[in-house]
């Protein structure tokens, strides 16, 4: 199979099938918002960064069209800056469901305050990060490796913290801890598949 054929079908599959999902999912949290009053700060910038990232997707099928060249020649930067941020934004889901077993009472990273806050600085980092890494382009592997080491030690541990709190966790309904360990576990599986 050719390279542009490969790309033509991750297009395909990121234009009709994710895009579709990412909407239907923005939509359902809105309505969760209003229903249960969440925090969604985490999955509202998470669904964004996918959304970028589903967009980014089309300069890589219209390459060949030198009208467009210009206008699409930053889209890998954008795409990895994305990417970034959607393994920080799942870092920041998977720390603040680890909190609500092991640590109740530290809510700070719960409040919208404080999302909104460390959802602004994840954005900047992201957004840093990546085109200092191109610029830098002799640090490009360290960073690369530091961005795919440290999301699975975070991961694993909240995950392994989160399984040891359980029993202890008597003022969390039994259905909301198998989301919270069924969400770390999803964003566990999805990160592995993902690297």
């Amino acid at each position: 199979m050719e390279r542009f054929d490969v790309i033509h079908v991750i297009f395909l599959i990121n234009i009709y099938v994710c895009l579709p999902l990412t909407m239907a999912v923005s939509c359902w949290v809105c309505f969760v918002v209003r229903k249960e009053q969440a925090p969604i700060t985490y999955y509202t910038n998470l669904l964004f960064s996918n959304l970028v990232q589903c967009s980014m997707m089309i300069p890589f099928i219209v390459q060949g069209n030198s009208e467009l060249h210009g206008v699409f020649q930053y889209s890998p930067l954008i795409f990895c800056c994305a990417v970034i941020a959607s393994v920080n934004f799942k870092m920041c889901i998977a720390t603040e469901r680890c909190l609500v077993i092991t640590r109740p009472q530290w809510n700070c990273i719960r409040q919208t305050k404080g999302s909104v806050l460390l959802s602004v600085l994840v954005w900047t980092l992201s957004v840093i990060t990546v085109p200092l890494a191109v610029f830098f382009y002799v640090i490009i592997l360290p960073v690369l490796i530091f961005f795919a080491l440290v999301p699975s030690f975070l991961f694993i541990l909240t995950l392994v913290w989160t399984l040891k709190a359980l029993p202890a966790a008597t003022s969390v309904p039994t259905e909301e801890k198998r989301r919270i360990v069924g969400t770390l576990v999803l964003l566990l599986l999805n990160y592995c598949v993902m690297f």
